[in-house]
């Protein structure tokens, strides 16, 4: 291995060919309408059902809020080029945690986050180029 093998790409991002790039944003546009739609907007409202269930936690409505603008955050960012694999890997997060809250605390079935951290795992893997390029910028300006 050379050095050049871990250099930051500086011109472009390798773009995934035509299939996988397709796949991934019918996947991004599909899973940002879910998120936004049934996840986050009943968070922001204080719709009853996701209350009852952040009452379980036992963190009162901040977390609740704070959560459902979080998921808004991550179905936003689905949708913009730049930070799709940022925006995937924050929600993959997210539903490592939404398992284990539903699994332990809840009582919840642990299928559907689980099945949504898969789908957004593939969305960060056929994105990394680009979130690798957008990190490498960053780190480049900070320096």
């Amino acid at each position: 291995m050379s050095a050049n093998d871990f250099a930051p790409e500086t011109a472009t991002a390798r773009r995934p060919g035509r299939a996988l790039n397709v796949t991934l944003w019918v996947l991004q546009i599909l899973l940002a309408i879910f998120i936004i739609a049934a996840s986050a907007a009943p968070k922001l409202i204080g719709h009853e059902s996701a209350a009852e269930g952040f009452d379980l936690i036992g963190w009162g409505d901040w977390f609740m809020y704070a959560i459902g603008a979080v998921e808004l955050a991550g179905g936003v960012g689905l949708l913009v080029p730049r930070l799709a694999g940022p925006a995937a890997i924050g929600l993959s997060l997210l539903m490592v945690g939404a398992a284990i809250f539903n699994a332990t605390v809840l009582d919840y079935p642990v299928y559907t986050p689980l099945i949504l951290l898969v789908l957004f795992v593939f969305i960060a893997w056929g994105r990394r180029d680009r979130t690798r390029l957008l990190f490498s910028r960053g780190s480049a300006a900070t320096a």
